[in-house]
Order: structure tokens, then C-alpha cells, then sequence
């Protein structure tokens, strides 16, 4: 129910009159209230409702619109609900005919066929997919709120990709329909875990208003509808596909537009938190342009299906120049400190001039400590630079802007190294990298997140991490170990 607000309140002198205006959340005007005299003594309150009223289709559209839409809702909801409701209408068309073609491939229409078989594929398929469920919650939990976007249409290829199994089961030998119905099951479980965790997370960017469960309630009514529609589609559409040959070319066209429109869908996001790509598209116009890229910039610039490896740092001309792995664990920077032979089959490492206290010490300031070692390119690389991989392990309480101060550090030493001569790796040379690289972001940093404030960015959501990281604690101790830097 929408909540009223009373606005205004305005007494004509002449009249000796009182007018009270009432108002939704989105500033829409819902009555005005007139108090009057009637001359003996008494009043009289009249209760105006506005002279513009809504039509009629308007009202009927608000049952599916989040109350105070549009103004309760971020500026990309309309395009992307949009896309989102059309590429449903052609999924579901597309789901009902890798159905029918389910219902053939366990025996539904061949007298030969056992009902009691036909039960066993299905209960076998069932449990593949509730098992598969739970698997991929497990392992892709954790990466679906930083890749949002990613997973959503991901979630969307591996339902094609499952219904394009179903329809090759009646063609298939008996012997192998169940383990073709097992894999669609599971690719149909990867696809609920993507798809219905992404679009939580895109709710919640969505609303505005604190409303994220009404958007949720309104996004399941708008799915309602839709797919009524597109059942009564493809159950016509059905009626007349009579050959293999319409069934195929019916179903990846259906498939080809669903795709196509999902993607358009979410390209049209403006995610305003700030992942790794995010996080790498805009940090390397700051340091290369000094240039703030609002969130519908960036949205132009990331991909959805990243053509590099996950966490790279990538200049603004498109080079990678190293990679970023965040929240590991204390041990991967020791190997990074330790040379080869140091390295001992218990685990234990023998460290050399830089060592573990000194990197407390150099950053006992910071909420993380960083390390690198640069990386040869391959053989097929030949004209690459060497590429430097970064490894930020966080101290416990590390904020979200702490882990975006530890990417802005990360970027900048990558962006350095790949701009600066010579690849030694004394361990002094590194040490003087890492220290110079630290000294400028302690400096920079905070006026560039105020910056990005200032465009629209929200910092309070840790969107950086893809994993179950680790925290370090008692690295806030304070350390005296004196550090040399040439």
C-alpha cells in the first residue's frame, strides 16, 4: 500500500481557508483537503482527489511495478525488465518443445516403452539435479554477487545448452537417453543456482527504496504472466511443428533470440559496485587519464564473458599487464619472498633480506599486505612484457574500501612496472617498487574515492573477492624493524 505524506499545508487569509495536499513517496499528488467555514460557527473539510487521474491500463500495469515506480527503482530497471520479459516469452516457447521432445525420449507415445522405466529416468534425473543443486551452490555461491551479470546470462547458456539435449534424446540410442536426460538435469540445476541468485543480486541494485523484497514479488508477478503467455505461444507453436526439421530450426532460432535479447538485457545494467573488471576498467582511466568513469561508462567498457583470465590488470589500451589475486592466504607471498631452494618439502620456508616483519612494518598503516614476482612471457608471447602477478593478503576488519585501496595499489604497480625498464628481480628492487607504488596510493587513494562517490559508486559493498578468502590476524601489531630502500 502505498504510504502518504502530507506536503503542504496552505490557509487562504481571504477565505479563512485551510488546504492540506497529500502526497505519495514518489511525489505524486493523492488528495487535497479543503477546510472551510460554513458561517455558523462550524467547519467543513472537502476531500479533492486529483484532476488528472490515472487510466485505467496505467493502473492495471501498477499491479506488476514496484509502488513509487519509477522513481523507487534505479534508472536501468525499465530496460532491463523489458529485455528480461521478452527473452522469457521465447524460453519458455523454446522449453516447451525440448518437453515434448523429453516425453518422447522416455517412451511417452511408444507402446514398447515401460511405465515403470520411464518413472526410474525420471526419479534418476530428479535426483541428479537436486545432488547437482547442492553442488554448485556450494562452489559458485561465493561469486555470484561480485559476477552478478556474468552469471545471470551464463545461467541462461546453460539452460539452451540442457534443452538442446532434450531434443536430441528421441534420436538417440535407448541405451544412452538417461545419461543425455542426467547431464540436461544437471545443466538445468546450474542454471537455477546462477540465474536465481544473480537475479537477487540484480534486485538489489534495482531498489531504490529499501523495497528489495516488493521488487522480488513484482519481478516473480511479471515471471507469472510472462510465462502464461509464452506456454499458450509455444503450446500453438507446437500444434504445428509436424517434422524434425521445423522442430530443430524452430528451436535454435527460439534459442539464437533468447540469447540475443538476454544479453541485451544485461548489458543494459549500470552495476554501481565495483568488481574486479569494474574495479580495473576505472582505476586505469584514473592513473593513465585521471579520468572518472561514471557506472554507465563502465558499463560500456566491461564485457560479460571477460576475454582475459579473471582478476587481470589491464591498461586502458587493452594490454594486460599482470594479475591480481585477492584475500589469499599469507603463504603464497612467502613463496614469492623465498627462492627456490629455500623452499623446504615440510613447508617451511627460509626468507631472505625481506622478510616477514618487514612487510608488517611497511604496512602496519594498510588493512592488507601485497607482493609480487614477475612472470616471463610464453613462447607464443614473443613481443609480451613481462607481466607482473600480485598477490594482497587482507588483515582481518579490512573494509570494502580497504580492498579497493589494495586493488588501486595493485593496479598502480602493475601499470609502473609495465611502463618502466628493466625486470630485475632483486628482492631490494621489488621491495623499492612495492614501497614507492604504496607511498602514492597512501596519498591518493582517499580523493579518489571521494571522487568516485561523487559519480555515483557505491564503496561500502566488497564486491572484489570470488572466493572464501582469508584474514590475518595480529598483523596490526606494531612492528619496529627498520626497512632500507635504495
Amino acid at each position: 500500500m502505498a504510504t502518504s505524506t502530507i506536503t503542504a499545508v496552505k490557509r487562504t487569509e481571504t477565505l479563512s481557508n485551510l488546504q492540506v495536499s497529500e502526497y505519495d513517496k514518489a511525489g505524486n499528488l493523492r488528495f487535497s483537503y479543503i477546510e472551510s467555514g460554513r458561517g455558523d460557527g462550524a467547519t467543513r473539510v472537502d476531500v479533492l482527489p486529483p484532476a488528472k487521474r490515472k487510466a485505467l491500463w496505467r493502473k492495471g500495469l501498477d499491479v506488476f511495478l514496484p509502488d513509487g515506480y519509477p522513481h523507487s527503482v534505479t534508472e536501468d530497471y525499465t530496460e532491463y525488465q523489458t529485455y528480461d520479459s521478452l527473452q522469457a516469452v521465447a524460453g519458455t516457447m523454446a522449453g516447451i518443445i525440448s518437453s515434448r521432445a523429453v516425453w518422447e525420449g522416455i517412451g511417452v507415445g511408444d507402446a514398447s516403452a515401460s511405465p515403470t522405466g520411464a518413472m526410474l529416468i525420471t526419479v534418476v534425473r530428479e535426483c541428479m539435479g537436486k545432488l547437482a543443486t547442492i553442488t554448485f551452490a556450494h562452489t559458485m555461491g561465493t561469486s555470484i554477487e561480485p559476477e552478478c551479470k556474468f552469471y545471470r546470462l551464463a545461467s541462461d547458456v546453460f539452460c539452451d545448452v540442457a534443452q538442446i539435449l532434450d531434443c536430441t534424446t528421441p534420436l538417440l540410442p535407448r541405451e544412452i537417453r538417461s545419461l543425455v536426460l542426467c547431464i540436461s538435469s544437471i545443466l538445468f540445476a546450474a542454471a537455477g543456482v546462477a540465474g536465481g541468485s544473480s537475479k537477487s543480486s540484480l534486485s538489489a541494485h534495482f531498489a531504490r527504496w529499501n523495497n528489495l523484497g516488493e521488487v522480488n514479488a513484482k519481478d516473480s508477478s511479471q515471471e507469472t504472466v510472462i510465462s502464461l503467455v509464452g506456454m499458450m505461444l509455444g503450446t500453438l507453436l507446437v500444434s504445428w511443428l509436424s517434422t524434425p526439421l521445423a522442430t530443430w530450426t524452430t528451436l535454435l532460432s527460439l534459442i539464437a533470440i533468447h540469447l540475443f535479447i538476454n544479453r541485451l538485457g544485461v548489458r543494459a545494467v549500470k552495476m554501481r559496485t565495483l568488481n574486479r573488471q569494474r574495479a580495473t576498467v576505472l582505476f586505469s582511466n584514473l592513473l593513465e587519464h585521471d579520468k572518472v568513469l561514471s557506472p554507465r561508462d563502465v558499463s560500456k567498457r566491461e564485457y560479460i564473458f571477460e576475454p582475459q583470465k579473471k582478476g587481470s590488470l589491464v591498461q586502458t589500451s587493452g594490454a594486460v599487464v599482470g594479475h591480481c589475486s585477492i584475500g589469499v592466504s599469507l603463504k603464497p607471498l612467502l613463496e614469492c619472498l623465498a627462492t627456490s631452494q629455500d623452499r623446504r618439502p615440510t613447508g617451511s620456508v627460509s626468507l631472505g633480506a625481506v622478510d616477514l616483519s618487514v612487510l608488517l612494518t611497511l604496512f602496519r598503516r594498510e588493512w592488507y599486505m601485497l607482493w609480487y614476482r614477475q612472470i616471463q612471457p610464453r613462447w607464443y608471447e614473443q613481443h609480451a612484457s613481462p607481466r607482473a602477478e600480485i598477490f594482497v593478503s587482507l588483515k582481518d576488519g579490512a573494509t570494502s574500501e580497504a580492498q579497493l585501496q589494495a586493488w588501486y595499489h595493485a593496479q598502480l604497480l602493475a601499470w609502473v612496472l609495465a611502463n618502466h625498464d628493466g625486470t630485475a628481480d632483486a628482492q631490494d628492487v621489488l621491495l623499492s617498487n612495492v614501497a614507492s607504488t604504496l607511498e602514492h596510493t597512501r596519498a591518493h587513494f582517499p580523493m579518489q574515492a571521494k571522487r568516485l562517490r561523487a559519480v555515483g559508486w557505491d564503496l561500502s559493498v566488497p564486491c572484489l573477492e570470488t572466493h572464501s578468502g582469508s584474514r590475518i590476524k595480529g598483523a596490526t601489531e606494531s612492528v619496529s624493524v627498520p626497512i632500507q630502500i635504495r
